[in-house]
């Protein structure tokens, strides 16, 4: 599932969760503490490539006069990373939200019958 994280109403700071609420949906914190931390390891995957991609195109220039003013727009960019919610923030943002799909696959194969 892909996301603008970017465009994330997630709250920059961490916030309380009720356990019990944040568990409703599978009835096991433990599973929801597992659905939450994949996602956000993909959204960190995804914002560290995108990151990558854009400060990529300044080592490609070898100019000195060039450097300074590329110095200036890569500590730019790098700011700007570093001021969005944090990839767990946004990943518990979907899950709330009920953006994300999930499924537990031994749950299913328990429920089938052969």
């Amino acid at each position: 599932m892909a996301i603008d994280y970017k465009k994330s109403n997630a709250p920059q700071n961490t916030t309380v969760h009720d356990l019990i609420d944040l568990a409703e949906q599978t009835g096991n914190i433990y599973e929801t503490v597992a659905i939450i931390g994949k996602r956000a390891n993909q959204i960190s995957a995804d914002m560290k490539n995108d990151l990558e991609k854009k400060l990529q195109e300044f080592t490609e220039k070898t100019d000195n006069l060039e450097e300074i003013s590329e110095n200036r727009e890569q500590i730019e960019i790098s700011k700007y990373y570093e001021k969005l919610p944090k990839s767990t923030l946004i990943a518990t943002k979907e899950y709330e939200d009920g953006k994300l799909y999930f499924r537990n696959v031994s749950k299913e194969k328990d429920g089938l019958d052969f």
